[in-house]
């Protein structure tokens, strides 16, 4: 049975007698009345003519502080209070007892007349367990200026006090002391001079006292062993280790608790069979080994194991089994073992608690970590942290959102977690303004933080803004490491700023893998294919491994430029020369490359021999290239697969139905198309941004609601006057939709890229580079068109796609409908009433309602989104497309009017 078991078993025991359990010796003593606060000590001429028998006396003769105040009473009116033994007697059980406080027992220290170094040790004593080591360590400069003597008891509890207070110098004082008084010979105080120098990570000088005692025990060998573990010395500590004359279960404990922290799990598990006797912590320090060495199976066998012979757990060892139920999802097991620390009664343990929520929160149970959070009565920092990242992993960023403005206290840690929940959820513009929020609380980012907001610069296109935090990093002097300077050149290539990248890989002091990688395919991005294998080279040459993610950069770069049997000959030397076998990444990478050449029977015959399932961008690659070369055959067959494998994927609807339009077969084109509106699947829309004085523009394809939208029209009539100078032609073979060809060329110049284009034009100055990024790949036709604009404007223009391909190829802008609606009102009216809006567009639609709600005067718009959207897409007349998703709608009344812009786009040739 537990402890806590028995102790709810036993009877409450009644309070004992105070007079009889105090002073069996003398039943004739008087009784003295109960009383409060501290007995006057001043004025007692009582005489003490018999010394008691005090070796009977025990804390657990007073059960509240009122009997230890009787006693006190008692010890004052007879003047044993005046006994130094008694008295010495009386202050050991005030420090010993929980419910007396410790300046309680510093009042009657101070009334004391006699003191010896036993009572000066006891009161030091009490300061330094109750958290209070730099009173004690007054008490002993206080001690040693009333010249009592210290003893060799005095110093471990002084020195104790100084590794509280974690404070080397003062240690180095004491220690001067120490050898003075002529101590430094006895090993109790040796060991705590050894623990004390380790504490404060002055291995050296906790090597010197213990090489320098004349005796050793089994606790200085532990003292030192526990010195390098804190350290991380696996060598030292495995060296002292072996010369120890006895290994203790205290010993093994700690090394094994090293090997997990160094990653050697194999040793700490050898050494833990090895132990001829084990306790919990032997048992505990294995599982955290596990857990802190991603084997969480291992951790989680290794628990079974462990509560099948018996043996109790405590909180800690529950700690280390949540977590690897967290890292592997199993909430099941998570749950029973959230009903095990139940039946034993080790819940309420605050650090528990969080890491039930944090186990509940990361398998998804988002409501079960939100009950017990709710629950809890013990609340602290890492409660609220663990639900916000808890929400934000589930996809709930706006309640991640309110839980975290409602948050009492917001740490770094709080900061981290919503700054790169925003970032990992897409979230970018939400990132930096948070950011922004962080830097006026005058709080200091760390390294996740900085990642995640140079992330987000970069998905955003916002050099200007990526800039700024590269030159906050300078200015700070924050080291940039691996992570943090892959992260920078990353954002710099995909800018297409390749100098400003270079600069920041050269200056970094250590370089990972990743670095390599991010600057091998940033030269492939940027169409520097010579320098990306230059640098593969160079990261052989100088000895650095490359892994996976190497080979599928040195693939893209080959893909890039059609270096068919360039990448061939990587491909075939992964297995043979760096022994890695290619996973599906790299077969699709192969089998693009071989597509873009041409080679598509090749390229389907490498995907009959992959080892294993082809994936949907494998396929898309080959799609795309059926397109690209007009094998109508194959892209239908590859196409049917695809919707088969996918059927919400739009980009493969789209792709067979524009590779069904490039040879002109409308009919099957629109079955396509119709296939998507059966299975309501819609097109992401194409979005092309360009950041200009340090604002990000979007622009999606026949945008008209950009405020210097006249402007942009103006500059696109000056581009197209100067593209057809040049004898520029559009590509109108990208536009498979059943249109006359003039509309088709009027649906190309209004694609995205183009207008941002348009827009960089009269928004930025030479030399400043016009940007675009890009949602989708950039069609062909705006490519050309933007090599003929940057020689005819004399501008330096760089297209990148915001996101790295899946394979598809042909993806194009979406084309927009811009829909304008007003309906007369009456401002009288304050209740729900359905207004006919008329509206004008380029289609024939009947002319839908919307619910309206006015309360006294001012109106808002119950659903409005969501009723258009799904009347016009069930009202959509135009054969082979359908509306996919309300992009913008603006509503404002103007007291008689109510005026609706909306912004729809609808799929047509992509």
């Amino acid at each position: 049975m537990s402890i806590v078991a028995c102790c709810a078993d036993a009877p409450f025991p009644p309070p004992p007698d105070y007079a009889a359990a105090a002073f069996a010796w003398d039943n004739s003593l008087p009784t003295p009345e109960p009383f409060s606060g501290v007995p006057s000590l001043t004025n007692i001429t009582t005489t003490i003519t018999t010394t008691p028998d005090l070796s009977r006396w025990s804390p657990s003769l007073f059960s509240t502080h009122k009997q230890f105040n009787q006693i006190l009473s008692h010890m004052i009116l007879t003047g044993y209070i005046k006994d130094t033994f008694a008295a010495s007697r009386l202050l050991k059980f005030s420090t010993d007892s929980n419910f007396i406080h410790v300046d309680y027992s510093h009042k009657i220290f101070n009334h004391l007349e006699r003191s010896n170094g036993f009572i000066w040790n006891s009161m030091m004593r009490a300061y330094s367990q109750r958290n209070h080591p730099q009173k004690a360590i007054l008490l002993y400069k206080l001690m040693v200026e009333n010249n009592v003597c210290p003893d060799k008891y005095t110093y471990p509890v002084v020195l104790q006090a100084v590794s509280t207070r974690v404070d080397a110098l003062e240690g180095k004082e004491i220690h001067s002391h120490v050898f003075k008084m002529g101590f430094d010979s006895d090993v109790y105080v040796g060991n705590t001079l050894i623990n004390m120098y380790a504490v404060c990570g002055d291995i050296s000088d906790a090597r010197k006292v213990f090489d320098e005692m004349p005796v050793l025990d089994l606790v200085s060998w532990n003292s030192i062993l526990a010195g390098y573990v804190q350290m991380g010395d696996v060598e030292e500590a495995k060296l002292m280790f072996d010369q120890m004359p006895r290994k203790n279960v205290i010993a093994s404990n700690s090394m094994i608790v090293l090997f997990g922290r160094s990653g050697r799990v194999s040793k700490a598990r050898q050494l833990f069979d090895e132990m001829n006797e084990r306790d919990l912590v032997s048992w505990t320090a294995l599982i955290s080994c596990y857990d802190q060495n991603e084997k969480y199976e291992e951790a989680l066998a290794t628990f079974t194991e462990m509560y099948a012979r018996g043996i109790t757990v405590d909180e800690v060892l529950i700690i280390s089994v949540l977590s690897a139920c967290a890292n592997l999802l199993v909430v099941k097991t998570g749950a029973l073992i959230h009903g095990l620390a139940l039946r034993i009664g080790i819940d309420s343990y605050v650090n528990l608690q969080n890491a039930l929520i944090h186990m509940y929160a990361n398998c998804g149970d988002i409501i079960a970590a939100q009950k017990l959070f709710d629950a809890s009565y013990h609340l602290d920092q890492i409660s609220w942290n663990s639900m916000v990242s808890g929400y934000l992993k589930c996809g709930s960023a706006e309640k991640a959102r309110t839980l975290f403005d409602s948050m009492p206290e917001k740490d770094i840690v709080s900061w981290s977690a919503m700054i790169s929940g925003y970032a990992q959820l897409g979230r970018s513009s939400e990132t930096l303004e948070l950011f922004q929020d962080m830097l006026l609380e005058d709080i200091r980012p760390d390294e996740t933080i900085l990642v995640s907001v140079i992330s987000a610069c970069t998905h955003l296109a916002a050099l200007d803004q990526g800039r700024w935090m590269h030159a906050y990093i300078r200015k700070n002097g924050l080291k940039v490491d691996v992570i943090l300077g892959t992260t920078l050149i990353d954002m710099y290539m995909k800018c297409g700023c390749v100098d400003n990248a270079v600069d920041v890989f050269y200056g970094m002091e250590e370089k990972g893998v990743s670095s390599w990688n991010a600057l091998i395919l940033g030269f492939a991005m940027n169409g520097m294919v010579d320098r990306s294998l230059e640098m593969f080279s160079e990261m052989k040459r100088t000895g650095v491994v490359p892994n996976e993610i190497t080979f599928v950069a040195v693939l893209g770069a080959c893909r890039h430029m059609g270096l068919v049997d360039e990448g061939r000959r990587h491909f075939d030397c992964m297995l043979r020369t760096h022994h890695i076998e290619p996973n599906v990444k790299h077969y699709g990478c192969m089998v693009d490359l071989l597509g873009r050449a041409g080679l598509l029977k090749e390229a389907e015959e490498l995907i009959g021999s992959m080892p294993m399932v082809p994936d949907v961008a494998t396929w898309g690659a080959l799609l795309g290239a059926c397109k690209k070369h007009g094998d109508t055959e194959m892209g239908e067959r590859v196409g049917r697969k695809l919707i088969d494998l996918q059927p919400d994927h739009d980009g493969f609807h789209v792709l067979l139905s524009n590779v069904y339009a490039s040879k002109g077969n409308w009919d099957d084109a629109m079955d396509v198309r119709g296939l998507m509106m059966q299975h309501g699947v819609v097109k992401i829309p194409g979005c092309s941004i360009i950041e200009a004085g340090g604002v990000v523009h979007e622009f999606l394809a026949g945008d008209k609601t950009h405020p210097r939208i006249d402007e942009i029209d103006d500059m696109l009539d000056e581009m197209a006057r100067r593209l057809q100078m040049q004898g520029y032609s559009p590509n109108t073979n990208d536009v498979s939709f059943d249109i006359d060809e003039e509309d088709k060329e009027t649906t190309l110049f209004r694609h995205s890229e183009k207008l941002a284009i348009a827009f960089g034009l009269i928004a930025t100055s030479p030399p400043t580079p016009i940007r675009i990024m890009k949602n989708l790949r950039i069609c062909n036709d705006c490519h050309a068109a933007a090599k003929l604009i940057s020689k005819v404007f004399n501008r330096e223009i760089v297209e990148k796609p915001l996101f790295q391909s899946d394979g598809l190829s042909g993806e194009q802008d979406g084309v927009g409908v811009q829909i304008n609606c007003e309906a007369p009102v009456d401002p009288s009216q304050h209740g729900e009433e359905d207004y006919f809006l008329n509206y004008t567009n380029p289609w024939s639609l009947a002319a839908p309602t919307i619910r309206c709600l006015s309360t006294k005067g001012r109106w808002t718009f119950w659903k409005y989104k969501y009723v258009w959207s799904d009347y016009l897409k069930s009202n959509w007349k135009m054969p082979g497309c359908s509306l996919s998703s309300l992009e913008k709608m603006i509503i404002s009344y103007d007291g008689h009017t109510i005026h609706c812009t909306a912004r729809f786009t609808f799929l047509d040739s992509m």
